[in-house]
């Protein structure tokens, strides 16, 4: 183990798997800078918003590779960011499609929302988490990413992330 990044459907446990592996290895926490960005939003969101939310990702993660790396384990990165404006608008922004690699080093760890959905301000998508599911792990293949699916209850996800 190395780099991972976590990705998936919203409230598959992407955020806790993330934070709980960055304690054990004593690695770098990424968070998601869409929440960040959304709790400061005086109103909806646009899709011009994702590309806003898209640079501060990624220059979040890439001051983080300046300083660090190792044991990295980034809450999402670009390629959330785009199946989720294809997904929701029909359509992804180029600045991001020419930037959605910008992690294909890591292994990717896909969240499967085989778990309980936890509402809160932020999420929007309870109904189609398996739909959402399956792009990302096509999206995944079509970019040749390096993944791991995790599933089941958070102990069994846990000890699938141990064994890499």
């Amino acid at each position: 183990m190395n780099n991972l990044v976590f990705t998936g459907p919203e409230s598959s446990g992407k955020t806790t798997l993330a934070k709980q592996i960055s304690e054990l290895k004593k690695g770098v926490f990424v968070a998601e800078y869409a929440r960040e960005y959304l709790n400061n939003l005086k109103e909806d969101y646009s899709q011009n918003d994702l590309l806003d939310i898209a640079k501060g990702q990624l220059e979040l993660q890439e001051q983080v590779k300046r300083e660090n790396q190792h044991n990295l384990f980034f809450d999402t990165d670009l390629l959330t960011i785009k199946i989720w404006s294809e997904f929701k608008y029909g359509d992804c922004a180029p600045w991001i499609l020419d930037r959605v690699l910008s992690n294909k080093e890591f292994t990717y760890v896909l969240c499967s929302p085989d778990i309980l959905w936890e509402p809160d301000s932020l999420r929007e998508n309870p109904n189609d988490r398996e739909e959402l599911f399956e792009i990302y792990e096509s999206n995944l293949k079509e970019f040749k990413l390096d993944y791991l699916i995790v599933n089941g209850s958070i102990e069994n996800r846990w000890n699938s992330l141990l064994k890499l």
